[in-house]
This record gives structure tokens, C-alpha cells and sequence, in this order.
């Protein structure tokens, strides 16, 4: 049974379009769209643990090569996320105006505790 939909959340839904050759019900074979999600989730591992390592690497050598990775697999998950968003295999809900204004201005607020300028 499937649940209605909320007009609303529709509304606030930034996507792109499914592509049309996708079956309504999905059987228990991997598709090019769950490949793509076990990859990307294998992206957000590896850059959750790179940055572990180069924050802790006790070596310069050692702490630039981590970075480099880590900022290589940070670009390759980006990649995959935009491919799978153009594909309408992603989607994001937009907020509402007045929500993000609250949220800018209770964090711009939390900028004169800062013990630095910002500029």
C-alpha cells in the first residue's frame, strides 16, 4: 500500500526526471541506480575515514598524501552525486525562505562570540 503523497513536500522537491526505461517495481537484480548508491556510500565511508587519518597522521609526508586522497575521493563522491541527481536518482527538498532567514540569523548572531574577526 503505498502512502499518499504530501502536495507540499512535492512542491519543495528539487529533482530532475526519473529516466523513462525504469521498472515500476524493482526486482531483487543490482541496477545501474544501486551500483551507483553502494558507490557512492563507499565514497562517504572512505572520505569519513581519510579525514580521521589525515587529521592524525604524525607524519607531514604521510598527512599531505592522506589529503590529497581524501580531497581526490571528496571530488569523486561529488561526481557521483551530481550524475545521480541529473539522472532524478537523488532528489532534494528546498526550505522555506523565512526558515532559512531565521537560521542565518541565529547563526550570524553566534559571530560576535567568536574570538576572531569574520569578515
Amino acid at each position: 500500500m503505498t502512502q499518499p503523497s504530501n502536495p507540499q513536500s512535492q512542491q519543495n522537491q528539487i529533482a530532475n526526471p526519473k529516466p523513462g526505461n525504469e521498472p515500476q517495481v524493482k526486482g531483487p537484480e543490482m541496477n545501474d541506480r544501486d551500483r551507483l548508491n553502494d558507490i557512492l556510500a563507499g565514497e562517504k565511508y572512505l572520505t569519513d575515514s581519510l579525514n580521521v587519518a589525515a587529521r592524525e597522521a604524525s607524519h607531514d609526508s604521510l598527512s599531505l598524501d592522506l589529503r590529497q586522497i581524501l580531497t581526490e575521493t571528496l571530488q569523486a563522491q561529488r561526481d557521483l552525486f551530481v550524475l545521480m541527481f541529473q539522472k532524478g536518482w537523488y532528489k532534494l527538498e528546498a526550505e522555506d525562505q523565512p526558515k532559512l532567514d531565521q537560521a542565518y540569523q541565529q547563526f550570524s548572531n553566534y559571530s560576535s562570540q567568536f574570538p576572531y574577526t569574520v569578515h
